[in-house]
């Protein structure tokens, strides 16, 4: 059977990037069944990347006989590289939720934020499920002002905050 290489994995023509193939061991990087860990570092760099996910409309549980699932949320801090930058975004990754409907909250020091939010939709990963991030861009002023900062995620009624504040991240 024919194949092709890209990023260092070997995927054969039957197979779409998007799938998340394991190739004999190797996942292709980006390419997974859950979030792109570097999704947040890609951000940081200067471009607007979420996770590589296809995105599909999202189909009722009744149609696809998926259980529902609470999203799995990580919070990541703004790297040393950005505050060198003169830059503070915080991540919220978002993964493996089902059905595909989320909705995002920010704090700051519990007070709602709403300004230099941006919330991705979610889209559809290749187990099923779903994933979103949203950002939150601060200046460094802001971020070392020592607040705690916080990502609130509401799926089908129930909440996840994850929390997260300078002095932790020293």
């Amino acid at each position: 059977m024919a194949s092709r290489r890209g990023r260092g994995c070997r995927l054969s023509r039957r197979h779409q990037w998007e799938e998340g193939i394991d190739t004999g061991g190797k996942v292709c990087p980006g390419y997974t069944d859950g979030h792109d860990v570097n999704s947040h570092q890609d951000y940081r760099r200067g471009g607007r990347k979420t996770p590589n996910y296809r995105s599909e409309k999202h189909p009722s549980p009744a149609h696809t006989g998926q259980p529902k699932a609470a999203p799995s949320v990580t919070l990541f801090p703004p790297s040393s590289e950005e505050l060198q930058a003169n830059k503070a975004t915080l991540v919220c990754l978002m993964s493996d939720f089902y059905p595909g409907a989320v909705s995002v909250a920010w704090k700051a020091d519990g007070s709602a934020v709403t300004q230099g939010v941006e919330t991705t939709q979610a889209s559809k990963q290749s187990n099923g499920k779903y994933a979103a991030s949203s950002y939150l861009s601060l200046s460094p002023a802001q971020w070392k002002a020592g607040g705690r900062f916080s990502c609130q995620v509401t799926h089908e009624g129930s909440t996840v905050e994850k929390t997260v504040a300078p002095a932790e991240c020293a």
